[in-house]
């Protein structure tokens, strides 16, 4: 038991909502990025016990959850689909994405060709039991297929009816204007945490000054940032973070210095590393939602207390200053994984 333990296993049934972009949607001020339940963080959990947690999920105020075709592939949209199937018509929002080429369940490549895009959200419904998705991103730009195809795609799926809202994922700048032009972008899921901050320099200004909702994920650094990762932890062969440069032993040796700072911050707010990791990211502004995945009930109650944590100016200052005098070691992936998928 740790020593916040009294404080994070209590329920937050009142959530806060935020807006995400200027075209109506409106989400629980912490989603949940279904993701690990069947992809990229092995040992993956019991079918059974994913459905438990998001319907957890949503007796405790979350309406937001994240999933892909291509997580598993396949299986995770089968699995949010399930779980949230009583909950039709009650202010679920799922958000799912389509943009890879998947051949004989292996991801080989991008694909947001118009035809594709279409397939994707045919068989998305299907799997998660829908008649409509409520946000559907681009999951990644393909270089191949001009961005205002793919914005035009969406929009004649959304006149179907199909389609609720639009969103990109990791795009740049430039792209996000471009399809902004053809049709609204309500929200960019991209990574961003305490250790991962690139996107402040072009493209949070952007989305900002063009009314889109941002998504962080991996808000907590895949785990990292929490501090219950440290130098002597074993990654399973299937999960993404053994070959990730961030994640060998040196690297995390070298790292904790910023799970440090962030616990110093943690003690004075009788709170922890995640709940303070995240109150960080909620304050960049009032369209800001992040979707820390989880596979545990206890993580999840905690990661929504962060919600309820009000870092001053002066404190959020202060602990982006702190975290910027510690130099990260190791990149967030490999240069192919960057190349290739990004994810």
């Amino acid at each position: 038991m740790t020593k916040f333990q009294n404080f994070v296993m209590v329920k937050y049934t009142n959530m806060q909502t935020r807006k995400l972009g200027n075209q109506g949607l409106e989400v629980s001020a912490i989603g949940l990025g279904c993701m690990g339940m069947s992809f990229s963080y092995a040992p993956f959990p019991p079918k059974e016990d994913s459905i438990k947690l998001i319907r957890d999920a949503v007796e405790q105020g979350i309406t937001f959850f994240d999933t892909a075709e291509v997580y598993g592939p396949y299986n995770n949209e089968e699995i949010v689909g399930e779980a949230l199937k009583p909950f039709k018509n009650q202010g679920i929002i799922i958000a799912t994405k389509f943009g890879f080429d998947i051949q004989d369940g292996k991801m080989v490549g991008v694909n947001s060709h118009p035809d594709n895009i279409r397939s994707v959200v045919d068989a998305s419904l299907q799997r998660l039991g829908v008649e409509c998705i409520d946000l559907l991103y681009q999951h990644r730009v393909d270089p191949k297929v001009p961005i205002e195809d793919v914005a035009g795609t969406v929009k004649d799926l959304i006149q179907a009816g199909k389609v609720k809202y639009f969103g990109l994922s990791e795009a740049g700048a430039n792209t996000i204007r471009k399809a902004h032009a053809v049709l609204p972008v309500s929200a960019l899921q991209s990574e961003y945490s305490l250790w991962t901050r690139n996107h402040e320099i072009e493209i949070i200004p952007t989305i900002e000054e063009l009314g889109i909702g941002f998504v962080p994920f991996s808000p907590l650094g895949k785990g990292f940032l929490t501090g219950t990762i440290d130098e002597k932890r074993k990654f399973e062969p299937q999960d993404i973070r053994a070959i990730i440069p961030r994640f060998t032993e040196e690297a995390r040796m070298a790292n904790k210095a910023l799970v440090d700072v962030i616990a110093g911050f943690a003690q004075k707010h009788n709170a922890t590393n995640a709940q303070i990791a995240l109150a960080w990211v909620l304050a960049r502004n009032s369209m800001t939602v992040p979707i820390p995945g989880t596979t545990k009930l206890h993580r999840l109650i905690e990661n929504i207390g962060a919600a309820n944590i009000q870092l001053s100016t002066a404190e959020i200052n202060e602990l982006t200053m702190a975290s910027e005098a510690v130099k990260v070691v190791g990149t967030r992936y490999t240069e192919a994984q960057e190349k290739a998928t990004g994810l």
